[in-house]
Parts: C-alpha cells; structure tokens; sequence
C-alpha cells in the first residue's frame, strides 16, 4: 500500500475497530455493575454497537469526531508529502463513509464535506532521531469535547492551591460537571503546567497511553489511581444513569510552567475511545 492507502486504513480502523485494551477496560467495569439495572444495560447497548461496527465496518460512533494526527519522522523527510497524505485519506474516508462530514467554518457555518478546512485535520508534526514514521490519529468527538475544562490555579472557589491537591480537586470538579454529557463511562486526559494552549495539548496527548498504563513519574501515577477511585465514588454512571463506572482510566501529564501561571486542563474523551498508531519501517507498515 502506499502512503495515501495506508493513512486511510488507519482512519477505517480508528472509527470501526475498538482498541482492544479499550474494550477490555469495559468489559471489566459491566461486570461490576448490577444485573438489570440501567448501568448493566447500557454497557449491553456499548458491547452490541462494538460488535456490531468492527464486523461491518461501520464507524462505532455517529460523531466520527475530528481528526486529530500527531506525526513523528526523521529528520529530512518532508511534512508536505503527510499533510498530502492525510487529507486524500481523509477526503477517501469521508466518501466511504467511515468518518462523518465534520469540517464547518465557523464565519460562514458551511460544512466543506469532507473533513478538509482550516487546521482540519489538525497535525502535530515532530521531527525526531529514529528512522522510522510513527502516525497516530485520536477522533475526538464534539461531545466529549464541549466537557473538557482549563483551571488557573489557585481556584479560590475550589479551595484549590498551586499543588497536586489542587489539581485533584479540579479533576473532580471537571468530571462532576460533566455528569453524562461527555457519554460516560469516559477516558479522562489532564495536562498540567504549561500555557493556555500548550497545557490543553498535552492533555490530549495522554490519551495515546494504554489502559492500564502509569505516568512514569510516581507522584503524578499515584494521583492517576487515587482519582480512578475517587471518580467512580461519584455513581454518575454510564450516560449519566447512574452506577459503579463514571470513568475507565485517567492519564495525567506535567510539564514546567511560567512561575506567574498553573493551569490544569482536563480532556475528556467519551467510552468510543478512538485512537490508533501506525507505524513505517523499512517499507512495513503496521497498526496498534
């Protein structure tokens, strides 16, 4: 396959085929949840929509989301011929309708059709030291989207301070807020430090973490599984309907921040946790 035909697989399998440790995660939480009750059915509903979308290759969500690539290649190679590539593939996968039309310009409210617009898709490009090409690709839908949130701390309001104890109580509070807006049960990002923009960045990027998987610095992995806790204490439940499971995961970045600012940006991302990787090297492409 070439590169177009390649990025257009990863867009197929990114909205119909649910990341296996994702499906997993839900699997785990539906039976802690009570028979017959509206937990236990939803999570029912979700099993039948995952099955149903990986065998017909239809996109698990109506809201195929925007797309949102983070490319990282050696040095010397061109990031004209990815954005190229990216948006045949999106143009493709809109036609074959594995993404829904989702590029709409906000002066004139007109759809282009095509998921093709300004900073759509949106691409993070990294230039790095390994020879091969690493593309992952998040579909962020609109939903869970409206839910996230940005804290400066101190939050009077929140009795939040410059610290980890802070940020814990501004992660509650965004979740709290969110009830089942984002489609609980969600996957929960959070950046700290940073600018406005930057901190919200790094929030996303969390989300290409596996289930199950630690920050690598210990304080910020404990918090990871304090809040897993403390969120599902909340009962907000799948879709707001009550139950064991608000959250399946939390992943929590940092990183230095301006001594005058401490921003907490939390990402939310909804149970159709879309993300996939591929990977170039030496000709052999593969896909987690």
């Amino acid at each position: 396959m070439g590169l177009n035909e390649s990025i257009l697989e990863l867009i197929r399998l990114s909205a119909t085929d649910l990341s296996i440790d994702v499906e997993q995660a839900i699997k785990q939480a539906y039976q802690t949840e009570e028979k017959n009750t509206p937990a236990y059915n939803v999570f029912s509903t979700i099993f039948d929509n995952i099955k149903m979308a990986r065998e017909q290759s239809t996109p698990i969500c109506q809201d195929t989301g925007s797309l949102v690539f983070y490319v990282d290649y050696p040095q010397g190679d061109s990031q004209k011929k990815y954005r190229q590539a990216i948006e045949c593939a999106a143009k493709e996968a809109t036609g074959f309708q594995y993404l829904r039309p989702n590029a709409v310009n906000p002066i004139t409210s007109k759809n282009s059709g095509n998921n093709i617009g300004i900073n759509a898709p949106y691409i993070h490009f990294h230039e790095w030291d390994d020879d091969m090409v690493r593309i992952r690709l998040m579909l962020k839908g609109g939903g869970s989207e409206n839910v996230g949130a940005q804290y400066k701390l101190p939050h009077p309001a929140l009795k939040a301070g410059r610290d980890l104890a802070g940020v814990r109580k501004v992660i509650i509070d965004a979740v709290t807020n969110a009830q089942g807006l984002g489609c609980a049960p969600g996957i929960i990002g959070v950046g700290i430090g940073g600018g406005r923009d930057t901190s919200f960045t790094l929030s996303k990027e969390q989300f290409f973490r596996k289930i199950g998987e630690r920050s690598s610095v210990k304080e910020l992995a404990k918090l990871e599984q304090d809040l897993l806790v403390d969120l599902n204490k909340l009962e907000i439940g799948p879709m707001g309907f009550g139950g064991k499971t608000t959250v399946l995961e939390v992943f929590i970045g940092s990183q230095d921040r301006h001594p005058a600012t401490f921003f907490v940006s939390v990402s939310y991302t909804c149970w159709a946790f879309r993300r996939k990787t591929m990977t170039i090297n030496n000709g052999e492409v593969k896909y987690d």
